[in-house]
């Protein structure tokens, strides 16, 4: 494959994977980095750095629309981005010292979860439900619905806190900006709206990578040559899935966030036991 049709074939990946960042919160690297080290056999650690890149521009894109529709909540996200802002430098840090072919199962596995979590509790939205410690810090909010803007406050502060630092450290060791993992916590533990949660995800990701990119760039895992593509292809994708989430339905983007990640989560682990990464 000549370095046109390469780049080319990045480029269409890219806009997929932006798409469904945009449309599940995922933020785009669960799709780009199997895609680059499975179908184009590009060293794992380089896919993690273009993909890095790629969340931040994801982030950038989808968060505008998100805010001004008045689905994100921007307090929230600035308050967990504490703790995964922190978790990204320890996964960064750990990523030098981790094998290929571990980082490939580990991220394989954590997809896999994260589909069976998605509907091992269909949790009912208590938007009213008060908490004193998210009313203290004010992370309450509203969101539109078709029967006018419904009210809502997080629940369980401390747990959604520290789950956000593990989602951190897979953001820094992966390079997925680790919305999996957030959607989860924001949806199942702080108990906020799906939309919400997808919305805010995508709101953060792009400050978690930053603080993991940086330290990929220092150990001279971005190529530019592959993060330009993979950065435009994601971002414009990412721009068409923040103008379609409005109209899909939360059960339909469910399903969309279990289906893919559970296909590349099966192929993650395999290739990476059987030394393909």
């Amino acid at each position: 494959m000549g370095l046109i049709e390469f780049t080319f074939a990045v480029l269409l990946i890219s806009i997929l994977a932006g798409l469904l960042g945009a449309l599940t919160g995922l933020g785009g690297g669960v799709v780009i980095v199997p895609a680059l080290a499975l179908l184009f056999h590009i060293d794992i650690r380089y896919a993690i750095g273009a993909s890095l890149v790629s969340v931040i521009a994801t982030s950038s894109g989808a968060a505008v629309s998100y805010v001004r529709q008045g689905l994100s909540n921007v307090r929230v996200g600035m308050f967990l981005e504490v703790a995964t802002t922190l978790g990204a430098l320890v996964g960064a840090y750990l990523a030098a010292r981790v094998s290929t072919h571990a980082i490939g199962i580990i991220f394989g596995i954590v997809l896999l979860y994260s589909a069976w979590s998605s509907f091992r509790h269909q949790q009912n939205e208590m938007p009213h439900a008060r908490n004193l410690l998210a009313e203290k810090l004010k992370l309450t909010g509203d969101y539109p619905t078709e029967h006018g803007r419904e009210v809502y406050t997080a629940q369980n502060v401390p747990a959604g806190f520290g789950i956000m630092f593990i989602a951190g450290i897979l953001s820094g060791l992966l390079g997925i900006g680790s919305g999996a993992v957030k959607v989860l916590a924001m949806d199942h533990a702080m108990k906020l709206p799906f939309k919400v949660s997808t919305t805010t995800s995508n709101f953060m990701i792009g400050v978690t990578a930053a603080a993991s990119a940086g330290v990929y760039l220092g150990r001279g895992y971005i190529a530019p040559g592959l993060a330009a593509p993979v950065m435009l292809g994601v971002l414009g994708g990412s721009l068409l899935g923040a103008r379609l989430l409005a109209r899909i339905r939360v059960p339909i983007l469910r399903v969309v966030f279990a289906v893919v990640i559970v296909a590349l989560g099966v192929e993650m682990i395999y290739s990476g036991a059987t030394g393909r990464l």
